[in-house]
């Protein structure tokens, strides 16, 4: 804006003092032309008087030509030329059609002027009626305004110049100190400036929109923090990308599912370069809906990508991700769960329904019947255990179990199972011992037993010739806690990851041998569950294992 106000103000200088130089050379000139005619006519009326006093004789008194800064002539009435102060009068022509002669001749005065292209000049002639029709004429040369002008053309150019440099300095000064005002404004309180008037307006309207702008800017501040906090906590991750799939947002559980780094202002395949992810963005920018699900490691994440649509034209893309890991895991237990209890389920009945086959076929002898009846019964008795089992479980999961809680003496119930672990102990050469204080619990106690039977029941099964089995009852300072020690097989860490899923295994072979379903840890699991208990495993293979079920005061 300085700059401007100094051109303009320069410009306007120069403007203004080129016409004015113009203006004071035309009046000048104006001037001193007038002046020139005022002089010749008074000398015109003072030689009048003294060629009608003495006549023709006057001139001769006259100073010589070369001093005369005018040029006199005397005419007749006929127009010849009787004297003429400058040239010989019998070369002349005859000055009866010259305008100030015709002039004076009716008016007793004249006057014209006349230009010489040819030299620059112009003369003015003022002429003067005598007596008998004469006329004395009087002429003065004088150099035309263009060539004055000209002659002078350096020191107007100088003084020009001089003028211009000095109007650019105060040009500086004046834009500077005008500007200086609207430079020093304060936007921030714009009803404070003490400015000019005319910019009033303006700064009362930038004080307005500066308000509206506060109050849109803390209405978007206020709405990004809203979304920041419902993005930042919401387990689902998001992500929002633009047209191009570069990415506008994402939040942290979105990088966490992805197992990605931050990655403002990048391409959303940074993040994943999996086909699958791929294909739903690129569905996505489409303007079409599309759900895949990822396995990273060992989750999984389903990706659901919905267009973002502007005036009908996908405009970007908004994907949510979803941790699909424990539904993934629970189908697949579900199917394992499926396919187990079909295995399961089809051995017994298969032994059933081929010892019933060769007993209906008549091919067992009598003394053999007997055999066969125990055979039948035992996978029958395996077949209702497995499905208690199952129900069991099943109950466990739906919490539909028809039981209240009770006070329950917690050694006393362990003392009680242990004496019905007795004999299978005997058989299997495994000592039994019972440590520990008589704790009181309000819990379930068929699911309580369960729990515990189970447990102490594993520990027999699996634990080796002349092994022992050891339960202990402790009330800690914030805690109840039930321990089974055995000094078996013990369990690795590949392996106790998932003992406690249905139908696993640790030593199948040693399974079989012993008739377990499968389900004896499951049920300890979703029992423990029920019960609000905690189940804490400690092994060590070849030297046993301690199951400890742990309720928190």
């Amino acid at each position: 804006m300085t700059k401007r106000i100094f051109r303009s103000i320069v410009l306007v200088s120069a403007l203004v003092l080129t016409v004015g130089l113009f203006l004071v050379m035309e009046i000048l000139y104006q001037y001193f032309g007038q002046q020139t005619r005022e002089q010749l006519r008074n000398e015109a009326n003072y030689l009048a008087a003294a060629v009608e006093t003495q006549g023709t004789d006057y001139f001769t008194q006259l100073p010589g030509v070369a001093q005369q800064t005018q040029r006199i002539t005397l005419i007749a009435a006929d127009g010849s030329v009787l004297y003429d102060s400058k040239v010989d009068e019998e070369s002349m022509d005859n000055h009866k059609d010259r305008q100030e002669v015709r002039q004076a001749l009716l008016d007793g005065t004249g006057e014209s002027t006349r230009y010489s292209r040819t030299l620059s000049e112009k003369t003015v002639y003022y002429a003067v009626r005598l007596s008998g029709s004469r006329v004395l004429r009087v002429s003065s040369t004088q150099f035309t305004a263009m060539a004055i002008l000209g002659g002078l053309i350096q020191p107007i150019l100088i003084i020009f110049f001089v003028m211009l440099a000095l109007a650019g300095i105060f040009a500086s000064r004046v834009s500077k100190k005008i500007t200086a005002p609207i430079n020093e404004l304060n936007l921030e309180d714009p009803q404070s400036n003490e400015a000019y008037d005319e910019i009033a307006p303006l700064l009362g309207k930038i004080n307005r929109q500066k308000k509206t702008i506060e109050k849109q800017l803390a209405l978007a501040k206020r709405q990004q923090e809203e979304f920041s906090i419902i993005t930042e906590n919401m387990r689902e991750g998001l992500l929002v990308i633009d047209r191009r799939a570069q990415l506008l947002s994402c939040n942290s559980s979105a990088l966490r599912l992805l197992h990605a780094q931050p990655a403002q202002n990048h391409n959303v395949l940074t993040l994943n370069r999996t086909e699958p992810f791929q294909h739903a963005v690129e569905r996505a920018l489409d303007g079409e809906h599309e759900t895949v699900t990822l396995q990273i490691g060992q989750s999984y994440c389903q990706v659901i990508a919905n267009p973002v649509l502007r005036e009908g034209a996908p405009a970007g893309a908004v994907i949510l991700l979803v941790d699909v890991t424990e539904k993934t895991l629970r189908e697949e237990l579900r199917r394992e769960f499926t396919a187990n209890v079909s295995h399961e389920l089809k051995t017994p009945l298969t032994s059933i329904s081929g010892f019933a086959e060769i007993m209906q076929d008549g091919m067992v002898e009598s003394r053999d019947i007997r055999r066969f009846a125990s055979r039948i019964f035992e996978e029958a008795q395996r077949l209702i255990r497995l499905v208690e089992d199952v129900i069991k479980i099943s109950q466990l999961d739906e919490g539909q179990l028809p039981y209240e809680k009770e006070p329950v003496d917690l050694f006393e119930m362990a003392q009680k199972i242990l004496g019905q672990m007795e004999a299978p102990a005997q058989k299997a050469n495994v000592s039994l011992h019972l440590e520990g204080e008589h704790v009181v619990l309000s819990a379930v106690r068929p699911i309580l037993e369960e729990v515990c039977y189970n447990l102490c029941d594993n520990a027999v099964k699996y634990n080796r010739k002349g092994g022992n089995v050891t339960v202990s009852v402790q009330s800690e300072k914030d805690s109840v806690c039930l321990r089974v020690r055995d000094t078996g097989i013990g369990i690795d860490e590949a392996n106790r990851k998932r003992i406690f899923e249905r139908f696993y295994r640790v030593d199948k072979s040693h399974s079989k041998e012993i008739g377990g379903t499968g389900l004896g840890l499951s049920i300890v699991k979703h029992g423990a569950a029920y019960l609000g208990a905690q189940v804490a495993l400690e092994s060590v293979p070849g030297q046993g294992s301690v199951f400890t079920l742990i309720w928190k005061q």
